[in-house]
């Protein structure tokens, strides 16, 4: 069994399982933190980031494709993303993809398009609709801000080398993409194969998948991958506390051989609750100053958290006249959609809906027109635009999608806050090519994935023989070193994964089922060798064939037909020898030895072995090694005293 890391991320995973002759793709994620080393793409032109001046040292002149801001430099084109690395293995031999959350998926056009994908994706249906969302919102940003010029020159790495950082430490450069297109999204979608939680599915008899609960977002997903005698779990993305999905099945993941950790908390040491709480004042702060409030977020995901926060928040603290703006191009799809899909949400949700309620909060806040969602700055909403307010908008590393526009509007006075909800992205990186800038910055990173401190009593409670995960969990963050509780210590320690690694995982298939046709079971004669233990020898045919093994009664030669010819030796049957007899017991040494003195032989010296005894027979100078899984009869030149001794031997053993 291998293990094939082709993503980085610890986060946004991409592993490859070989499991029993199947090849499973364990997530897609798409690494966008690439996006960060490029300039915004702005709605409207913007003369400030057009003046930006170009890069340039010594002989090496970039100032076409890199533009240098606030002492940073940032490439000039369209941002393009870090694949999963696709050299590692040969992708067109992966036979399913087994897909956890809709953010683990963006890189799914990429793979199923482009490597001559042939397999099956299998998700949840609220993972494939709202992951349809978020990619037809990312070629959605990009398509409509196209930038003719694209910058390739920056990646040589002989060049990229002499510039200055962040952009000189960009891991393998020449292998960013740009963004897919819809044509592409459609296609990869049209392969996925919906999948309910605890429902089972058999890939080629070999092996048999499962998706649980994972508790961290609408569908999300951890998996079971198991067959009749090994089980391997992946649990990527998961949450144990109270919010709006169904809670995450754990007493599944038990008895697990391997346990796959991917997807843990980003921010272990900002406890959510804590973090809503500071989002609701600082926001509360800047509108009763004057001031705007900008959230860049996902259409999807923690902004469901944020309206019911708001929405429960919003008479206290006399906010009800303030407008609340969500804009993205499916908004008002994403707003719907979490409310249809009730049966993935947890308990006290779903009761809302047979009441009936809206399961969310959001669906009053517009109805009584405090939340009012559009699909871009343009048409209804530069009409019915009015300040001070709060505007929910993408994309959250604020390089492209309307956020980039409420930045540059926004970003010269210091009324205005920007509240950063989304871990994902350094909130230093994404404002660098925004500098100098006055508006407060605020930062409130809410990840209900699980903490070090959580996963650990649940690895206590599942209890897997072997745990592999990134090797970022096994250490440290590097500005946090001392802090020893900001990773995974296990015992035995866990197995660390990077970037273009492969492991093999430490257990061994040592059973297969094998099943055995009704006549041939009928003719079986079974010896009892102990009680309440049978045994019975088998002569048959093993027929395999998709993975499922069968024993089958060896057929009988066809009856030759008479002919006058001679027939060559070659064309005859080949013999069906009956097997030898198996024999079962054990020969108690006395009893033995009163045996052989009854047929004569008396002079027999005894040693005792670590494996049994060693007869001397010294007359006949003969030795006989009784041990407990055989015995062995040394005896030169004479067969008629050998054969009279193993005839003895054989009265104490059982022929089965």
């Amino acid at each position: 069994m291998k293990l094939y890391c082709l993503s980085g991320h610890p986060t946004l995973p991409c592993n490859v399982l070989k499991f029993k002759s199947t090849t499973i793709m364990l997530d897609c994620g798409l690494d966008t933190t690439s996006v960060l080393h490029f300039l915004p793409l702005p709605l409207v032109h913007s003369p400030r980031l057009s003046k930006l001046p170009g890069w340039h040292s010594g002989t090496v002149n970039l100032e076409k494709e890199v533009k240098e801001c606030a002492g940073r430099v940032f490439v000039d084109s369209q941002p393009e993303f870090c694949l999963p690395e696709r050299d590692l293995l040969d992708l067109s031999t992966i036979d399913v993809i087994l897909i956890s959350n809709y953010h683990c998926m963006m890189a799914l056009p990429y793979i199923t398009e482009h490597t001559g994908f042939t397999g099956t994706v299998y998700a949840t249906e609220p993972t494939l609709q709202i992951g349809r969302l978020l990619m037809e919102e990312l070629v959605n940003f990009m398509e409509r801000v196209p930038k003719a010029q694209s910058a390739t020159c920056w990646k040589n790495k002989e060049i990229q080398r002499m510039l200055p950082g962040p952009l000189k430490d960009a891991v393998d450069g020449r292998s960013w993409k740009r963004c897919y297109t819809m044509q592409e999204v459609n296609s990869a979608l049209s392969k996925v194969q919906l999948v309910g939680y605890s429902q089972k599915v058999e890939l080629f008899g070999a092996v048999q998948i499962s998706p649980l609960s994972s508790g961290y977002s609408l569908g999300s997903s951890n998996w079971v991958i198991q067959s009749h005698y090994e089980k391997v779990s992946y649990v990527s993305g998961s949450s144990l506390l109270t919010t709006h999905p169904q809670p995450m099945d754990q007493s599944s993941l038990k008895n697990s051989d391997v346990l796959i950790l991917t997807g843990l908390c980003q921010m272990p040491t900002a406890n959510p609750d804590g973090m809503l709480g500071e989002f609701c004042s600082n926001l509360a702060m800047t509108i009763r100053a004057g001031g705007n409030v900008l959230v860049p977020c996902y259409s999807s995901g923690v902004i469901y958290d944020l309206l019911e926060c708001l929405y429960q928040f919003i008479d206290s603290a006399n906010l009800g006249t303030t407008p609340f703006y969500f804009i993205s191009p499916v908004a008002n799809s994403s707003l719907e959609f979490s409310q249809i899909f009730a049966e993935w949400l947890c308990h006290n949700k779903q009761t809302k809906v047979y009441l009936p309620e809206p399961p969310f909060p959001h669906a009053e806040l517009i109805q009584t027109n405090k939340l009012k969602h559009y699909p871009s700055i343009h048409g209804d909403f530069s009409s019915e635009f009015r300040q001070p307010c709060v505007v929910f908008t993408g994309h959250p590393s604020l390089r492209f999608g309307d956020v980039v526009h409420f930045m540059e509007l926004w970003g010269k006075s210091s009324l205005n806050t920007i509240i950063f909800t989304e871990p994902d992205f350094s909130y230093l990186d994404a404002l660098a090519p925004y500098q100098p800038l006055a508006m407060k910055c605020v930062y409130c990173p809410i990840d209900t994935r699980l903490n070090f401190h959580q996963v650990s009593k649940l690895l206590k409670e599942v209890q897997p023989l072997h745990v592999v995960c990134p090797e970022q969990y096994t250490q440290p963050p590097a500005t946090q070193s001392h802090r020893s509780d900001l990773m995974l210590e296990l015992q035995p320690p866990p197995m660390a994964y990077r970037r273009c690694s492969v492991l093999n995982l430490p257990f061994r298939r040592r059973y297969e089922r094998v099943y055995i046709l009704p006549e041939l079971a009928n003719s079986l004669v079974p010896s009892e060798i102990k009680p309440g233990v049978s045994v019975a020898t088998v002569s048959a045919v093993l027929h395999s064939k998709d993975n499922k093994h069968t024993l089958q009664s060896v057929p009988k030669p066809p009856p030759a037909a008479p002919s006058k010819k001679r027939k060559r030796v070659m064309e005859e049957p080949p013999m069906m020898l009956a097997p030898k007899p198996l024999l079962s017991g054990a020969v108690p040494l006395e009893a033995f030895l009163a045996t052989l003195q009854k047929h004569g032989i008396t002079e027999v010296k005894v040693e005792e072995t670590a494996d049994g005894h060693i007869l001397h027979l010294q007359a006949e100078d003969t030795l006989i090694q009784l041990e407990e899984d055989g015995t062995h009869i040394v005896c030169d030149n004479n067969e008629l005293l050998r054969t009279t001794l193993r005839d003895l031997v054989l009265r104490f053993l059982q022929k089965l």
